[in-house]
């Protein structure tokens, strides 16, 4: 085990937290506990997020891409030294595994809150992680070397691919996040897969260094929570499932992993602990695992170590939910140079927490992240088994430039099943409007029995069953009226509200048929996956009504099986409704798919329209070309995630005028393609 350097304690009076959203409103939390002054940093997009507004101080970076701000290391550690902070914290993200920054925080006097600069620069290398932790006598995932010849690949890649057998993992060595990995499924994919990682490792990390290994089908993700100090003592605090993601990115987690057997489960805490002093880790630390649980999951399953995130976790609060520890206060408590506060002994485990992640996104179109304003936002109070944690408010835009990540919802309970019914009764009392989320598809994973058997739990969950749960939810006979009413009593209550302010302009605040505080008759139409809904309210002052198919309905202040209705205040009228978990988002037209047929006539050809506000990253295609179905024409990039636009038909180009680097709107009309 390398040497350790220790120092004398020093108290941290002041922290300067290098990051955005959730996770700094977070540590602004403990700091606050511990009598801490807290210093955030903003961008020019978020000079009135919630986490400038929670802080004790605010410094204002400038910019609005996290390139000109949240990964401006000069910004940072400028705005440290002038705040006069002691410490500072990275949070998760942006510059939270950068060694450099590590580094230049001490150089400038500043306390790094994480592992030390030579760490995350070892560990922040998969490959070079790897080859540390074959030597501490973990097991890893066989690899294959990535060499080209030209443009090609050289025969030994090739060849050795051949050997281990397809399916493949492509993966960014300095990745992180879910960023930076392709899976291959064929020979002919290997190239194309590993020239697209290579690209979004070097956007997303400034490395575009990748690496490929054998992909393991039927899989458990098993991380494991460690802690170190400055004294030599390095604990676990058990280990969580993280094996339902999407784009190999976390979207569901637990604690502790279910259905895993004892014997092997210590052998994972047990290898996670050999790899963590091998390097000589202090602060929080993850080891992350492959288990192979093939057909059947048993003592004897093979794992494997994936990889070590040198911070803290986006899942950290299920850890500390079901341990009762704060492990932001722990970071802080070991960056000052005490010692750990608890052996391993001490440290208990007590119970079964559920961690989802609430995104900007649409299930329905592949996740595609979103923007716009969160107009509406409802939520459970937190409490000891229910955390909501969040960097949002209402009014905040959503934009391109970072994660779509709104919020963590978190559950205990004394077991797992409980720990499921919990967060089904949570989500159901959760309302973020205004743009598209991913909260129906929450909903629809913890209602799905085979979630409930956890030997059905796998890394493919989610695709194997993406048509069932990432659809919108269906309005049947029996909850059409519910809906209904929940729409109108949200016409009522903007009605019945005090004028907007002048930034916000109510759809619904025009004066025909409405007479503040009088009777009224008024006519609406909502629109829900194409099919229209017009129903009329008819409000005296005894009671209001709602007329639906020359039928009438009482509006009451409740209705049986409705929890949360809000009206959208933009410009497009959009209303959202909250129906036992499920989102329902009516809007007076039918929503925009990717492409659309041009006006002229049916058989003139197609549109391409961006799906998202982006930047074009790459042009595969020129006006002329004849294109078949399904052919790349476009690359383009929006919060990390770089999607392929293909010709939704065969036919001629025509209409690209676009540059590299050239910002597009959503819905924006890219290119044009006439028929043969």
């Amino acid at each position: 085990m390398p040497a350790l350097k220790t120092s004398p304690p020093q108290m941290i009076g002041k922290i300067l937290i290098a990051n955005r959203g959730e996770i700094a409103c977070r540590i602004i939390r403990s700091a606050r506990k511990m009598g801490i002054v807290s210093v955030a940093v903003a961008s020019d997009s978020d000079r009135w997020a919630l986490h400038a507004q929670m802080a004790d101080e605010t410094i204002f970076i400038g910019g609005h891409s996290p390139s000109d701000s949240y990964l401006d290391s000069d910004k940072i550690l400028d705005a440290a030294v002038r705040s006069g902070a002691d410490a500072v914290h990275p949070g998760y993200g942006f510059l939270s595994e950068n060694a450099e920054f590590a580094k230049a925080c001490g150089d400038r006097g500043l306390i790094f809150i994480g592992p030390s600069a030579d760490i995350i620069a070892k560990m922040g290398l998969k490959d070079v992680a790897r080859g540390l932790m074959q030597e501490a006598g973990v097991p890893i995932v066989p690899e294959i070397p990535v060499h080209f010849s030209g443009s090609s690949l050289s025969s030994k890649t090739l060849k050795s691919a051949s050997d281990i057998g397809y399916p493949l993992l492509v993966k960014a060595a300095a990745g992180g996040g879910g960023k930076g990995m392709r899976k291959v499924d064929r020979p002919e994919e290997l190239v194309d897969s590993i020239l697209s990682c290579q690209r979004e490792a070097q956007s997303s990390f400034g490395n575009d260094t990748v690496f490929v290994e054998k992909y393991i089908e039927s899989a458990r993700h098993i991380e494991v929570q460690i802690f170190g100090d400055h004294h030599g003592q390095i604990v676990h605090m058990y280990d969580r499932d993280c094996s339902l993601q999407r784009r190999h990115q976390k979207v569901v987690e637990e604690a502790p992993a279910p259905g895993i057997p004892s014997a092997l489960r210590g052998e994972i805490l047990d290898a996670a602990l050999k790899g963590a002093r091998a390097i000589g880790y202090h602060n929080a630390g993850t080891i992350e695992f492959i288990l192979d649980v093939g057909t059947t999951l048993s003592a004897n399953s093979d794992f494997y170590f994936m990889e070590m995130n040198t911070r803290l976790q986006v899942e950290h609060p299920i850890t500390e939910m079901i341990t009762g520890l704060d492990l932001v206060e722990w970071q802080i408590r070991v960056a000052q140079g005490e010692s750990l506060p608890l052996m391993q002994q001490e440290i208990a485990q007590d119970g079964h927490a559920f961690e989802v992640r609430l995104y900007a996104e649409d299930p329905a179109r592949n996740f595609i992240p979103q923007t716009g304003n969160i107009t509406g936002l409802q939520v459970p109070v937190s409490q000891q088994d229910i955390r909501f944690e969040s960097g949002v408010a209402v009014g905040d835009y959503i934009s391109p430039y970072y994660d779509p990540m709104l919020a963590k919802l978190c559950t205990a309970a004394p077991n797992r099943k409980e720990a499921v019914k919990k967060m089904d009764e949570a989500l159901s009392q959760i309302m973020i409007a205004g743009v598209n989320t991913n909260h129906t598809f929450l909903s629809h994973i913890f209602k799905d029995k085979d979630f409930l058997v956890t030997k059905k739990l796998s890394t493919a969950f989610i695709e194997e069953k993406q048509a069932k749960i990432c659809a919108p939810p269906v309005i049947s006979a029996k909850n059409l009226i519910l809906i209904l009413k929940a729409a109108a009593r949200a016409f009522l209550d903007v009605r019945d509200s005090p004028p907007p302010a002048k930034s916000m302009q109510s759809p619904w605040s025009e004066k025909n048929h409405w007479r503040l505080g009088g009777p009224y008759r008024a006519y609406h139409s909502l629109s829900y996956q194409e099919k229209n809904y017009s129903f009329e309210i008819v409000k005296s002052a005894e009671q209001a009504n709602l007329v639906y198919e020359q039928k009438t309905y009482e509006i009451s202040e409740e209705s049986a099986g409705l929890d949360i209705a809000f009206a959208i205040l933009d410009d497009q009228k959009n209303m959202f409704v909250n129906l036992g978990g499920g989102i329902y988002k009516l809007i007076p037209s039918p929503l925009k798919s990717n492409f659309t047929k041009s006006e002229e006539s049916a058989s003139s050809g197609a549109r391409i329209i961006a799906p998202m506000p982006g930047r074009i990253t790459e042009i595969l295609a020129k006006n002329g070309d004849h294109l078949e179905e399904n052919q790349p024409i476009l690359r383009m990039e929006a919060m990390k995630i770089e999607t392929t636009l293909t010709a939704p038909q065969a036919g001629i180009l025509k209409g690209l005028n676009l540059k590299i680097d050239e910002t597009v709107t959503d819905g924006q009309i890219l290119v044009e393609i006439s028929v043969k």
